[in-house]
This record gives structure tokens, C-alpha cells and sequence, in this order.
């Protein structure tokens, strides 16, 4: 990827209208670091009459979704933003990492089969569905093998998911009064594994660098006592997947960052439109029903997401000190008020959208290997 033109103006963009307020500020936050890091003015958030003739670099907070809206907002590929663009919803959702039960279920504009061709073997036992009718027999075929994990498809942060043990369980969700409605908006129904670690691995293709990394997520409980992403820790490197394989790493890292590559360009084969300079999978490895170790691509993030702030980061170390190979970085959320860790970096300190309070910071620590 060719270094952003020095004449760009970074730009924060809150995609959906009623963001929450922490979503928003660390938005904002990630894009004023971001445009210092890689030398380039910082303009705020987006404002349409202010910004108009300008050229921008775009840090939005959700996927781009159609080529309206790319065009409207001057976005013409890879190196005009970090993040990524899709030409429909479903395309940056969980939604994409199963097939349907068959040729004749229902499927959104767009589909393409060939996706879930080229992922079968690094992606959990799983179907998605998008409409009512779909959904029991779906459900009933994956039930034979142990149980399954619903997941509307717009979910984050590991919400609104449910396990279900029996066909008689699954019954009382098709029966609840919003069941018809969230199934027309697309659920994945997955495998439920026991003792998982999720890894994170991705790519970053940023201010002339392209990074690499794994790592693993990590859960913390929110104000409500719900499990929800806490943060993760990212081991990166300059350079591309070669650069990272070529550290010394465990068998099952290696096998995410396997799965996640094959994940990444079954996206470019089946949807070629499609275009991101964040790449970011999640990959999940625990145990099957019947004990058996199991591991799979979970979703993508082709968009500002938790580790973002520890991207940038990595970002800042590599261009303080060019020759470097590697760091070790962590996002970290949290929603009990605390003072910051020394040598923490704060991204928010404030409300959320389910809690009264949240705090977002990173560490950086030297590689060690």
C-alpha cells in the first residue's frame, strides 16, 4: 500500500446516527492520534459543509456499506480510509462465516455461496439463517451434534447471544413475540464450544505500514454483571503474515493465523468489490460436545473495533523506532472507575451505552522473543 498523500485530512465518522457517546469519542480520539502518528492534520468529526472539497482520510467507526455512500463520502478504495467497504450489510457480519442449509432457504442480495465454499474447513460447525421459516430446520440439523450458539447477526461485544441445549429450547425463541423480525435480520446458529480462547489476528495497512498480529481477547463483566469484551492482547510486527510466522509461536496461534488467511481471501475471491486496510478475525479454539478440540474463524472486523487503539499503538512504536521487529500491545476496557495503570495511555473515560461508566486505555510493552 502506497503512503497516504500528505495533503489528506483525517476525519473522525460516527456511521450511525445516535452512536453511543464512547463510541463517538474514542472515534475521535484514535483519529487525532492516528493523523499525529502519521504526520497529516487532524479535522474533527466529519461535518459535511465543512469538509466539503477537501481530501480526507477517513477513520469511520463502522464498515462503509454501498457504493452510495462510499461515493457520497469521496472514499474510492484501501488508502482512503482505515477501515473497510462493502457493497452490502450482511457482507460485514457474522452472517458470511456459514452457508445456508440449502439452495432454497432464503438469502439477502448479494449472497454468494462461494464464501462459504472456501471457509468450510476454518470455520465452526454452523448455518445462517434469514428468515422464520429457515430457522428450525436449521436448527434441528445442527442439535444431532451437541449444542448450539444463537447470534443475531448485528451483535457485538458478545451480546444478545444465547445457548441452546434441545429442539424444545429453540422452540420457545421461534415462539417470542420478536422472533419473525430477528431472524429476517439474520441469526447465526453455531456450535457452542466449552473452554474457549479467542485469538485475534489481522492486518493493518497504514501511513505507508503494513502491520501484522495475533494475540487473544479477553472478557470483563459490565455494570450488569454480563460477560463482554474486555480487551485484547496483540503481539505485531512490520510486514505481512510471513513476518509474524517467522516468530517463534504456539501450534494453536499458528493454526489461527492460518485460518484467519484463508478467511481473509475467500472475502476478496467471493465478494470482489470488497476492500479493507483493517482486517481484523476473530478465532475461537475450545472444545466440542464430545470433547474433541476444535478451532474456527468466528467474524471478521473491517472497521474501527476493540483493538483498534492497540493498532495504533503498535503504529506509534514502529514509527518512533523504525528498526524495531516487533511489540507487544494491549487494549484494555474496563467498567469499574479506576486511575489509570502507569504508563497506561487513556482512550475514554466516561458513560457507555449500557453502563454509567467506561474506561479505555493501552499498554505497550517490549517483545521479548
Amino acid at each position: 500500500m502506497t503512503p497516504t498523500p500528505s495533503k489528506k485530512l483525517v476525519v473522525a465518522h460516527s456511521v450511525r446516527n445516535g452512536a453511543p457517546q464512547h463510541e463517538v469519542q474514542t472515534n475521535k480520539a484514535l483519529a487525532r492520534w492516528l493523523a499525529h502518528i502519521i504526520g497529516l492534520k487532524f479535522g474533527g468529526s466529519y461535518d459535511p459543509e465543512k469538509h466539503r472539497g477537501r481530501d480526507l482520510y477517513w477513520l469511520p467507526t463502522q464498515t462503509i456499506v454501498g457504493a452510495k455512500q462510499a461515493q457520497q463520502l469521496g472514499i474510492k478504495g484501501a488508502n482512503d480510509l482505515w477501515g473497510g467497504f462493502v457493497e452490502h450489510d450482511f457482507i460485514c457480519t457474522k452472517a458470511i462465516s456459514h452457508g445456508l442449509l440449502s439452495h432454497l432457504a432464503h438469502a439477502p442480495q448479494g449472497w454468494a455461496p462461494l464464501f462459504s465454499r472456501r471457509v468450510r474447513d476454518v470455520v465452526l460447525d454452523g448455518l445462517t439463517v434469514f428468515a422464520l421459516e429457515d430457522a428450525r430446520p436449521a436448527a434441528e440439523h445442527l442439535l444431532h451434534n451437541g449444542p448450539i450458539r444463537l447470534k443475531p447477526i448485528h451483535a457485538c461485544a458478545g451480546r444478545g447471544q444465547e445457548v441452546i441445549n434441545s429442539l424444545d429450547a429453540f422452540d420457545e425463541v421461534l415462539a417470542r413475540a420478536e422472533a419473525a423480525e430477528m431472524f429476517r435480520d439474520g441469526v447465526v446458529l453455531e456450535q457452542d464450544l466449552s473452554e474457549v480462547i479467542t485469538h485475534s489476528v489481522g492486518q493493518s495497512f497504514i501511513g505507508g505500514k503494513v502491520l501484522s498480529y495475533c494475540g487473544d481477547q479477553y472478557l470483563t463483566q459490565d455494570a450488569h454483571g454480563e460477560d463482554v469484551y474486555g480487551g485484547s492482547s496483540l503481539l505485531v510486527v512490520q510486514g505481512g503474515y510471513p513476518q509474524l510466522l517467522a516468530l517463534e509461536l504456539p501450534d494453536a496461534v499458528r493454526l489461527a493465523i492460518e485460518q484467519a488467511q484463508v478467511f481473509d481471501r475467500a472475502a476478496d475471491e467471493a465478494y470482489p468489490r470488497f476492500y479493507a486496510s483493517r482486517r481484523n478475525y476473530d478465532i475461537a479454539q475450545g472444545l466440542d460436545s464430545n470433547g474433541k478440540p476444535r478451532s474456527g474463524v468466528l467474524e471478521q472486523s473491517w472497521r474501527m473495533g476493540g483493538a483498534s487503539s492497540a493498532e495504533v499503538a503498535a503504529l506509534q512504536s514502529f514509527v518512533n523506532d523504525p528498526g524495531m521487529r516487533a511489540i507487544r500491545v494491549s487494549s484494555v476496557e474496563t467498567y469499574v472507575d479506576q486511575p489509570l495503570p502507569a504508563d497506561a495511555i487513556e482512550v475514554y473515560r466516561g458513560p457507555a451505552e449500557n453502563s454509567e461508566f467506561l474506561l479505555k486505555y493501552v499498554t505497550v510493552k517490549p517483545y521479548d522473543g
